[in-house]
């Protein structure tokens, strides 16, 4: 599959219908989506690998990974409304993906989801709750030997201190991440942040 053919079948996956603020739940736009999944593919972490995606909202990463040819998905998000979400998406997009209910962090979580080859993610900034990522980084480390990950532009320094001999920063792409109005703080109809794709390994040289 082409990356403008990733992109468009993105395009279709539906977003939050009630957004959480405190879970700063902000879809994934299908064309950042599809440019971390198919950097991934390119290096051999999707096909035919077993993939996780950790905070999965309504499943824009886990769909993509199964469209790329991913041997098994399994996502997992905290808020159930957001899971039925991803299943509908899912069963649009003609793909199997797994979608289970927990809380990133917790042991009987990540037990439930299991050893991964690859995992992808878009966990929280952090702007409404400090640190928010973190439980996500860890848990990513804990359960793959290879990441793929959203953070804010100029995370890099911030992740390489945070995972120092547990793993490190293979790569960094830069991309825009379109915030639309959706709370009520938002002041603007649409804003861009910058971000980085980050390719982390958890195999310390």
């Amino acid at each position: 599959m082409r990356l403008n053919e990733l992109e468009r079948r993105l395009e279709k996956v539906a977003g939050f219908s009630s957004p959480s603020a405190r879970l700063e739940q902000y879809q994934t736009p299908a064309p950042l989506a599809a440019r971390l999944l198919y950097h991934a593919a390119l290096r051999g972490d999707i096909g035919d690998r077993r993939i996780g995606d950790l905070g999965c909202g309504t499943g824009i990463l886990s769909i993509g990974a199964a469209l790329l040819g991913a041997r098994e998905v399994v996502g997992v998000d905290t808020d159930e409304a957001v899971l039925a979400t991803a299943r509908d998406n899912a069963a649009r997009a003609g793909v199997e993906v797994t979608f289970l209910f927990g809380r990133i962090g917790d042991p009987e979580v990540l037990s439930s989801i299991g050893p991964c080859d690859t995992v992808v993610m878009n966990p929280p900034f952090g702007a409404q709750n400090i640190h928010a990522d973190r439980p996500f980084i860890d848990a990513a480390l804990e359960i793959s030997p290879m990441i793929y990950g959203i953070f804010n532009a100029g995370s890099r320094q911030f992740v390489e201190s945070y995972i120092a001999g547990r793993g490190c920063v293979e790569e960094v792409i830069g991309g825009l991440l379109p915030i639309r109005r959706t709370f009520s703080f938002h002041t603007r109809d649409v804003r861009e942040i910058a971000v980085e794709i980050m390719v982390i390994s958890s195999e310390v040289a």
